[in-house]
This record gives structure tokens, sequence and C-alpha cells, in this order.
């Protein structure tokens, strides 16, 4: 199962050249996790107010191997890799067209409101599969 998710770059997006800045990538996939999460059915703001859960990025490795430039579309495909009981592993790909820019590999932890990993939520655990 792939999740996309639209980008479209702006100039606020870019460096003095026009290229998207390195860190702007983060953010694209930050997004589009959120709009996966979000198509997955899960409130995470709901989540954190009944259930003290909320997710945080406990690993990222990044390859940035095109540079995307001011105006470019892109997407963002999301796909699961790993589930585990509190976390989950993402791939996450950023394309032009079919031309792959940036691929990054993001562990997810559940974390209770002390900061103690948590079990992935039920709702989660069930629509990933």
């Amino acid at each position: 199962m792939t999740h996309r998710f639209a980008v479209h770059v702006y100039y606020e997006d870019t460096d003095l050249a026009g290229i998207v800045y390195y860190a702007n990538y983060l953010k694209f996939i930050e997004r589009a996790r959120t709009e996966w999460v979000r198509d997955l059915g899960v409130d995470q703001m709901r989540l954190k107010e009944e259930e003290g859960l909320v997710f945080a990025v406990r690993r990222l490795e990044a390859e940035y191997l095109a540079p995307a430039k001011f105006d470019d579309d892109l997407t963002v495909e999301t796909t699961l890799d790993t589930l585990g009981g509190a976390r989950i592993v993402l791939a996450q790909v950023v394309s032009r067209g079919e031309e792959r820019l940036f691929e990054a590999k993001v562990t997810l932890v559940a974390l209770s409101g002390s900061g103690q990993p948590a079990r992935l939520p039920a709702i989660i655990r069930r629509n990933l599969h």
C-alpha cells in the first residue's frame, strides 16, 4: 500500500540558486506522513487527548539523489517498511515524474505522555494490515 502526496515547490522552498533547500525535503515528507496517518483514519489530536499518545521520529536515513527546483511538481510516496510493537518504519521517496530526487527511511515511535515508548494503537495496526 503506497500513499501519494503532491507537493508544489514555491520560491520560499528554494535557495538563491532556485534549488530546493535540503531541509525542506524533511518538511515535504513530514507533511506526507501526516496525510498518510489521516488517511488511515487516525486523528492525531484526538489520539493525544484521549490516549496520551504522540508519534516522534526516532531515526531518519536520507539520501539526496537530484535537486528539485522552483515551480516543480513533486510526489511524495510513503510505504510501510516494518511494523513493530511501538514503532513504524516507513520508506519515503520524493519524485519529479519518474525521477527519484530524495529517499528516506524514517522510524517513528509511539510515545506516552511521559515520553516512554507505547504500544501502537489498535486502529493503526488494523488499518496497516
